[in-house]
Order: C-alpha cells, then structure tokens, then sequence
C-alpha cells in the first residue's frame, strides 16, 4: 500500500467470508479504512479478498498506523558529524541513538554555550510610563534619563561574570532606541539630548570597551506600526520581494551605494528587515538577536505571519557571528520565565525543520522530555532530523521586567539566584538574567550590590575544579582519546568511546 496519498486512490475492500472494511471518504487517519481497529491488523483478516473498489480522494492522508507496524531500517550510509542530521522514515532506535552521538554544535552555538550567563537590559519608554507593555502611543518625549551610563552597564557585567547583554532596542509598543529611518516613535522624537540620543550606540560601544558581547532584543510584534488597524503591522499586505534597504526621502545613504538584498516580506516584514538592516550596518558587531515572539496587545487574529526565513537571511548575511535565538535556528526558550531548565536539557532533539530552518521539537514545545534515550529511539516514526538546539534559561533579578520603583526592595536573594543558576547553567542552559536600568539610566544601587554579593557566592562554590587532574579510567577509548582527557580542564579536550553505537 503507498504511505501518502494526492489525487490517487482509496476505497473499500469487501471480503466474502469475512468483515467488510470501508472508507468513509473523511481525511484517512490511518492508513486503512476509518472503521478498522488496530487489532484487526494484529489478528488477521479471515477468507479471501474477492473485490476492491476504487475511488478518487484528495486531502491529508496520516500513516501513522501502517508505521506503527512498518519494520524498521537501519541506516548503513557513513554518517559525517554535523549540526542537523537526518533520518530514515521508521529509523530504528539503535541507528538513531548512533546518529545521535554525531551531532555537534557549530562554531556560532559552541561560542554561545561557553558564555554561560548573559544579561538582559529592559529599557525603554516602558521605564518612564511603569508599564511591563506600552500601548504604542506613548510621547516620546517621556524618555528622559537624567544620566544614562552604559559604561556603568558594562563594568557591572563585566565585574559578575556576564559575558554579554541583551538590550530591547525594539518592545511591543514599537518605542526605538536609536534613530530609525523608519518612524517617529523613537529617542529621536524626544526632547532628551535635543534628540540627538542613541542608547543603541551608547551600549554598543560600552559592551565593546569592556570586551564584552552586545545584542539586540527585536519585538515583531509593534503596537505603534499597528496603530487601531491603520499602520503598516498586521495591514493585509501581500508577501512580495522588498528591496531592503528601502531608502527613504534625505536619506543619507542615497549615492552611497549600500548593500542591498531582494527578500519577500509583508509591509510589516519590510519594516523589520529595513531596522534590522539599520542594527547590522551601523552599530558594529552584533552577537545574538533575539526575537520575542509574543504578540502585545494586538488581537490575536491580526497577528501577522512573520516572515522570518527572510529576516534570518538578512541577519546571516549582515551578522554571520551572530546566534539568533529564541525559537529560532540556533537557540530555543527553555519554556518559562522563572529561570528554570529541565532537570536533563539536551541539546541534541528529534526534530522537523520549518521554512526558515528552525527546528521544532516532535514532543512539542513545552514538553518535559525533549532528547532523552527513549524519546531518541522512538523518533523514526516522526522525526525528520536530530538537531543540535539547545536552551537558553531567561528570569528577572525583580518581579517585573522593566524598571519599577516600588520592586527596589523585591529582588531576588543570593539564594535565590545561587539556585538559579545552579538550575539553568547547572543543567545545560545558558543564563539570561534581566537587570533593568532605571529612570536615571543607571543599574540601581540594590542590584549592583546583589549582583556583587551572588557572583561573589558562585566563585567561592565553583572557582575550585575538584576534577581537574584526577584519575582516569575507561573501558575501551576511541583511537586518539585518553580517559584523561575528561579531567585536564579543558573544554576542547574529551575521551571518547571506541564505539558509536549502544551495546
């Protein structure tokens, strides 16, 4: 019987002397007639098929029946080592869990594990109205800090061992912390330094100074550009080719001759592409872009389709060292907010691949097991590939994400934060810990303090490698590996087994 269908034929099978079965012309969801339970296929059917009618269908058609009892197949092609490995439709465990030692990251994900804790900086109009989510018509002249400091940022990062930060360049409400090309709805629209401010700028160059790695928080979502229905976002627009960067009256590039790329995108797609555009050609090097994918107060029946194969294109070709997260090619939200990973993380998941490349975990999003032994072995009837997709753990030093006075005395407690990161970095996740800026521009007092009494706690539990040079050893190494190797202390060091695949 063919596993997939499209115009082609089912129908019924009548038996003389035994049961009928039938078709009921609904989307097959199993392989053979609607009304035929699974034992039936278990026993046997009794006589002898007499007539077959055929007859024309089209529509999905799910053969998860015929390869529950499809045999399985091992694949015998060499395997090479590699971020995404495919499999064989009903792959068999043994071949699968072999694939699955295969998998390694990239140079873009290697870099961006061994980082261990990011920061996250909240900081925009929200800080000025106390709001966690801003409506999009907010005055712009509201953002007023009175002594923005990102060197301060910076040095407090870089004292607490962060190795980088994360700044919301762009919330829901769609305020832009530097001067777009592209709206109004911007640091350039307010009063603060005559209009002449740009916080981007100011953290970027802080973050390079002190050696640290800077990144871009982009909210697809914009309640300004929606505007009541009336703006570019959730407008309709037809997904056609755009010509990115879309210049613009007195535009300063005009005569320059600056790269362009021809995307398909929606009106609210372009917009995007054109400010992520601004992000990578104006403010140095970029080292991960994260995408929010909440969709603000927007209803839920106009929130765009977004075009992200197009904006993860763009950022490859602009950003090639930078890691695109959250639910994105190379990094996915752990599923909460609380700062907790999964008691075992793994990166290595059974997996399809969407249009923009981004692996989807076949237990679905939320699920407790992603990657363990037994989903792996289970995974031919479903999975695509085996993906090297690992987590990234986000929670909040204060109860809310933006900058609120009254939460001064609400921050979390070294213990607190100690068991944190002994429950995201501890279990295979990087940290991605927010301290919000204040009104000031500044991180408050408290949270410096916190920060410096928390590190200061990781360093006296984790400083000492209790491993580091102790005896090793192993019952059959792969050629060129030493037990050692696990206990020297270095990342790029590792014993391996003589065998891929399970006894």
């Amino acid at each position: 019987m063919a596993d997939h269908l499209d115009g082609a034929a089912v129908g019924t099978a009548t038996s003389t002397s035994g049961p009928a079965l039938h078709n009921t012309g609904a989307p097959a969801d199993i392989g053979i007639g609607n009304d035929v339970h699974p034992s039936a296929l278990d026993r046997g059917l009794k006589g002898s098929i007499s007539q077959v009618n055929l007859t024309a269908y089209t529509g999905p058609f799910r053969t998860s029946l015929l390869s529950a009892y499809a045999p399985c197949v091992t694949d015998t092609e060499p395997v090479q080592p590699g971020r995404t490995i495919a499999l064989l439709r009903n792959e068999c465990g043994d071949s699968i869990l072999a694939k699955a030692s295969q998998v390694r990251p990239d140079s873009l994900q290697y870099g961006w594990e061994r980082d261990g804790q990011l920061a996250f900086l909240h900081f925009g109009i929200n800080t000025y109205t106390n709001l966690e989510w801003g409506y999009g018509d907010e005055d712009p002249k509201l953002f007023q800090p009175t002594s923005l400091d990102t060197d301060q940022w910076a040095q407090t990062l870089k004292d607490n061992g962060f190795a980088g930060a994360i700044l919301t360049v762009k919330h829901h409400d769609g305020f832009v912390l530097y001067p777009s090309r592209y709206t109004t709805h911007s640091v350039a629209s307010s009063s603060w330094l005559n209009g002449q401010g740009d916080v981007l700028r100011k953290f970027t160059d802080s973050m390079h100074r002190y050696g640290l790695k800077a990144g871009v928080y982009m909210a697809p979502a914009d309640e300004n550009q929606y505007s009541g229905g009336t703006g570019v976002y959730a407008n309709g627009s037809a997904r056609s080719d755009r010509t990115i960067p879309t210049l613009v009256p007195g535009d300063d590039r005009l005569g320059t001759d600056p790269r362009t790329f021809t995307l398909p995108a929606t009106a609210s797609g372009a917009h995007m592409l054109n400010q992520l555009y601004e992000v990578h050609t104006q403010y140095g090097q970029i080292d991960e872009v994260w995408f929010d994918g909440a969709g603000g107060r927007i209803p839920a029946d106009k929130v765009e389709k977004y075009d992200f194969d197009s904006w993860y294109t763009l950022i490859r070709s602009l950003a090639p060292q930078a890691v695109i997260a959250n639910d994105t090619p190379d990094v996915r939200w752990v599923g909460n907010e609380r700062g907790l990973a999964r008691t075992n993380e793994w990166s290595v998941l059974p997996t399809t691949l969407d249009l923009g490349g981004t692996p989807r975990p076949i237990t679905g999003y939320g699920a407790n097991d992603q990657g363990s032994r037994s989903v792996l072995e289970a995974a031919g009837a479903t999975a695509t590939y085996l993906a090297w997709y690992p987590a990234e753990t986000d929670v909040s030093i204060r109860p809310g994400w933006f900058y609120h006075a009254d939460q001064d005395d609400r921050l979390k407690s070294v213990a607190d934060l100690t068991g944190i990161y002994d429950r995201s970095v501890g279990r295979n996740s990087v940290l991605l810990l927010n301290i919000p800026p204040d009104r000031s521009g500044r991180l408050a007092a408290g949270d410096v303090t916190r920060l410096t009494d928390w590190h200061n706690e990781i360093l006296r539990r984790y400083t000492t490698d209790v491993a580091l040079g102790a005896a090793a050893t192993a019952t059959g190494t792969a050629a060129g590996s030493s037990p050692a190797d696990a206990v020297d202390g270095s990342y790029d060091t590792a014993w391996r087994p003589a065998a891929n695949r399970p006894p």
